[in-house]
C-alpha cells in the first residue's frame, strides 16, 4: 500500500507541481472561493427563507432571501468563466515540461525506442495535459464547492455536524484504502498500452522480413495476446473502480438517513428549528451527496490516470545527470570553446555506412587524423555522403565498419549531453525556438554574459541581427518570421558559444552570402578547437589547412593545391 501511495504523491505529481506558475494557481484558488459562495450560502439562505419569511408570513421577505440565492448564482457563473485563462497558464507549461523530459530522455538513451518514445509524447503527455485540464476545471470547483457546503452546514445547525462528519471520515478512509488496487491497474493499462504500440511498431517495420520467413501466424498470435493483456488490465480497472459506490453510499447518502432519522427528535428539543431542517437537507441533497459522488468519480479515475501517467513518464524518462562543461576560456580571446571535453581530436578509421535497403555503401574506406585546432573541408558532389559523413563524426549514426573518435571516445556511445560536450554539429536547416536571444544562444551549453555574447556575435557576423532583435533578452516570438539566414546566424553564434572542442559546420552557411560565410568561418577558424566544414562553395576549401574530396573514385585527402593536381574534377570546380 505504502508503495502505490508514492506513487500517487511521487515523482510524477512533485513534477507537475514544480512546472506550474505559482501565481497562476492562487488566481484558480482565489476564483475556486467566489465558485464556492452559493455552496457556502444556499442553506443559510433557504433556512432565512423559511424562517424569517415564509413561515412568518411575510413571503416577501422569503422571496428577497432566495433572490440573494440567485445573485451569488450569477456570481457564480461570472467566476466560472474568469477561470479559464488561468487554467491555460497551469495545462500548457505542465504539457512543455512532459515534452522535454521525454524528449531528453529519448536523446540520452543510446538507444531509444521509437514506438514507445512516440507513444509516450503523443498518448501519455497529451493525455497528462487533458486529465489535468479536466481536473482543474471539474474537481477543483466540486472539492471548493463541498468545504463551502461544510461550513456553511457548520454555521447553520452545528448539532448535526457529528452525523455528517463521521460517515464522510469512514467514505474518505475506505476510498484510501482503494487507492492502491487502483493506482497498480491503472499502471498496468499504461504499460500494456506501450508494449503494444513497441511490439506492433516493430512487427510493421519488418512486414517484409516477417512474410519471408512465414511468421505471421506467430507474430499475429503474439499481437493478439497483448491486446487480450491490454483487455484484462482494463477490466480489473473496471472491477476495482466498482467498489467507489461504496464509499459514494456511506459518505453521500448515509449523512442524509441520519440527519432525517435524528430530525424530528432535534426539532422537539428546540435544536434545530423549521427553516433549519430545510436549509441543512439543502445542504445534503444539493452539495454533499452530489460532491462526494462526483469527487469519488473523478479522484478514482482521472486523478490517478494522471498520477499514475506521470510516474510512468517520470521513471520511464528520468533526466540524465548534467554533464560538467568547462567554462570559457580565459586566454583574453572571448570565446566560448572548452578544454575539458576531449582534446580537440578527430580520428576517422576504415569508415564504411551504407543506408538500410541499400546495396552499395554510401561511404568506404574514409580515414583521417585530426589534431587539435585543424581545419578541414570535405567537398563532392550531391550524394556522395557529406552530410552522412557528418552525422558519423557526430554519433547520430553509428558506422556499419570502422570507427570515429571525438577525443578519443565514440560519439555514437555517449549520451547527448556527453556528445555536445565533445562536438557540436551545426545542420544546413538551423533550430531556432521560441524565446528570448539569450536563451536560444546558450541552449543547451548553459549561461553566458553579455560582453561573451557580444564578442560571439561580432565575430561571427551576428551582432546587426541581435541588435534588431532588441539584444540578448529581446524575445524571438515566431522563429518562422526570421530568414534562413537569419537562423542560420544564431545557430553559428550559438556553437561559438558552445564548450565543444570539436565543431561540424555541415552546409551551415548556404543561406549566407560569401562574405557573410566567409566571415563566420574564420571566426570558427580562429576559435580553439577543430573546425571541420562540409562545403557549400569552393572558398570554404581553399581557407581548410585539408580537403577531403568525395566522389565516385573514393576519398581523396590533400591540400587545396594538391588537389588541384590530383582531381579533375575539383580543378573544374576550382576555376
Amino acid at each position: 500500500m505504502g508503495r502505490h501511495r508514492r506513487a500517487l504523491g511521487g515523482r510524477g505529481l512533485r513534477e507537475l507541481a514544480a512546472a506550474v506558475p505559482r501565481r497562476a494557481l492562487w488566481w484558480l484558488a482565489g476564483w475556486s472561493v467566489v465558485e464556492a459562495l452559493p455552496a457556502l450560502c444556499s442553506g443559510l439562505l433557504v433556512a432565512a427563507a423559511a424562517d424569517r419569511g415564509f413561515l412568518a408570513g411575510r413571503p416577501g421577505v422569503g422571496f428577497a432571501w432566495l433572490g440573494g440565492l440567485g445573485a451569488v448564482t450569477v456570481l457564480r457563473a461570472l467566476a466560472a468563466r474568469a477561470v479559464f485563462p488561468h487554467l491555460a497558464e497551469v495545462v500548457e507549461p505542465l504539457r512543455d515540461a512532459l515534452v522535454s523530459r521525454v524528449v531528453r530522455g529519448a536523446l540520452a538513451r543510446p538507444a531509444p525506442d521509437g514506438p514507445a518514445e512516440i507513444a509516450r509524447i503523443t498518448e501519455q503527455v497529451e493525455s497528462a495535459r487533458q486529465l489535468t485540464a479536466t481536473l482543474l476545471r471539474s474537481a477543483r470547483g466540486v472539492g471548493f464547492g463541498l468545504l463551502a457546503a461544510l461550513l456553511g452546514l457548520g454555521v447553520l445547525a452545528p448539532a448535526v455536524l457529528p452525523l455528517v462528519l463521521l460517515p464522510l471520515l469512514l467514505s474518505g478512509a475506505l476510498f484510501v484504502r482503494l487507492l492502491g488496487p487502483l493506482v497498480a491497474r491503472r499502471r498496468a493499462v499504461v504499460l500494456a498500452d506501450e508494449r503494444i504500440a513497441a511490439e506492433a511498431g516493430r512487427a510493421f517495420a519488418g512486414l517484409r522480413d516477417v512474410a519471408a520467413c512465414g511468421a505471421q501466424q506467430r507474430v499475429s498470435a503474439h499481437l493478439s495476446a497483448l491486446v487480450a493483456a491490454q483487455g484484462e488490465a482494463v477490466r480489473a480497472v473496471g472491477r476495482a473502480a466498482a467498489l467507489r459506490s461504496l464509499t459514494v453510499a456511506v459518505g453521500g447518502r448515509l449523512p442524509l438517513l441520519a440527519v432525517v432519522c435524528a430530525a424530528p427528535w432535534m426539532v422537539g428539543r428546540g435544536w434545530l428549528s423549521a427553516g433549519q431542517v430545510l436549509g441543512v437537507a439543502t445542504y445534503l441533497l444539493q452539495q454533499l451527496e452530489p460532491a462526494v459522488r462526483a469527487l469519488a468519480g473523478m479522484l478514482g479515475s482521472w486523478l490517478l490516470d494522471l498520477a499514475v501517467v506521470l510516474d510512468r513518464l517520470t521513471a520511464a524518462c528520468p533526466v540524465p545527470p548534467p554533464v560538467p562543461v568547462p567554462p570559457p576560456r580565459s586566454d583574453g580571446s572571448g570565446d566560448g570553446a572548452g578544454d575539458g571535453a576531449g582534446d580537440g581530436s578527430l580520428s576517422v578509421h576504415g569508415l564504411r555506412f551504407a543506408h538500410p535497403g541499400s546495396a552499395e555503401p554510401v561511404l568506404a574506406g574514409v580515414r583521417f587524423d585530426l589534431r587539435p585546432g585543424a581545419h578541414l573541408a570535405v567537398v563532392g558532389p550531391s550524394g556522395t555522403g557529406k552530410s552522412t559523413l557528418a552525422a558519423l563524426l557526430a554519433g547520430l549514426l553509428a558506422p556499419d565498419a570502422g570507427r570515429v573518435l571525438v577525443g578519443g571516445q565514440d560519439p555514437a556511445a555517449l549520451a547527448g549531453p556527453a556528445r555536445a560536450a565533445r562536438l557540436a554539429l551545426v545542420p544546413q536547416e538551423a533550430y531556432v525556438f521560441a524565446g528570448t536571444v539569450r536563451e536560444n544562444l546558450c541552449w543547451p551549453s548553459g549561461e553566458h554574459g553579455d560582453a561573451l555574447i557580444a564578442t560571439a556575435a561580432h565575430r561571427v557576423g551576428s551582432a546587426r541581427l541581435l541588435a534588431r532583435l532588441g539584444g540578448p533578452d529581446g524575445l524571438i516570438a515566431d522563429p518562422a518570421a526570421l530568414s534562413a539566414g537569419e537562423r542560420q546566424l544564431l545557430a553559428l553564434t550559438r556553437t561559438f558559444l558552445s564548450p565543444a572542442p570539436v565543431v561540424v559546420l555541415d552546409e551551415a552557411t548556404c543561406h549566407l552570402d560569401a562574405e557573410a560565410e566567409r566571415r563566420a568561418e574564420e571566426a570558427f577558424a580562429a576559435r580553439p578547437g577543430t573546425l571541420v566544414v562540409i562545403a557549400h562553395r569552393i572558398g570554404s576549401a581553399m581557407r581548410a589547412d585539408r580537403v577531403l574530396l568525395l566522389d565516385a573514385s573514393g576519398p581523396l585527402l590533400a591540400t587545396h593545391a594538391d588537389l588541384q593536381v590530383l582531381s579533375p574534377f575539383y580543378r573544374a570546380c576550382s576555376c
